[in-house]
């Protein structure tokens, strides 16, 4: 099941669950997905940062998220502008929670992280958690060998 952030074309906010990403597509299709507030067909996917689950997480339910709601009209933004740097912070704050959610999670190996992540894929290091440094070219390798990674979400203000 994966569950979407949705929003219609008046900017309504609301969340549904599929069974996968194409019943989605054939649903919106159809129009059967709606807003349940105006009841609009003209129905799009909001941004959402991805959930991880760590190992200590796997085989017990975690609780879902804050559910989103809809902003009353005397809390809506006021224009596209203030909507835009509200979904933008939004996005930064879920962002934020991932990455520190990884880095609470997980082992930093550092620049060993390529070795490490091919020790576990081929079975000579036991699975965990891991994150680290790696070269454009040793992320690109890694991937052709089919194993995955993904580079942690970085933020403007860390680089500063």
């Amino acid at each position: 099941m994966i569950r979407y952030a949705l929003h219609c074309e008046k900017d309504h906010g609301f969340e549904s669950w599929f069974q996968s990403s194409s019943a989605y597509d054939q649903q919106v299709k159809r129009k059967l997905v709606t807003c349940p507030i105006c009841g609009s067909a003209k129905v799009e996917k909001a941004i959402m940062a991805p959930r991880i689950v760590g190992k200590k997480g796997r085989g017990r339910a975690t609780p879902p998220p804050e559910a989103a709601t809809a902003p009353t009209p005397e809390a809506a933004p006021s224009g596209p502008t203030s909507l835009l740097m509200a979904q933008e912070k939004e996005l930064r704050a879920k962002l934020k929670e991932l990455r520190d959610h990884i880095v609470k999670n997980a082992d930093n190996v550092g620049e060993r992280f390529a070795n490490e992540a091919r020790a576990m894929h081929y079975g000579d290091k036991e699975h965990r958690p891991i994150y680290g440094e790696a070269s454009p070219e040793e992320a690109k390798s890694l991937i052709d060998e089919g194993i995955e990674v993904s580079p942690l979400p970085t933020l403007p203000e860390d680089r500063n």
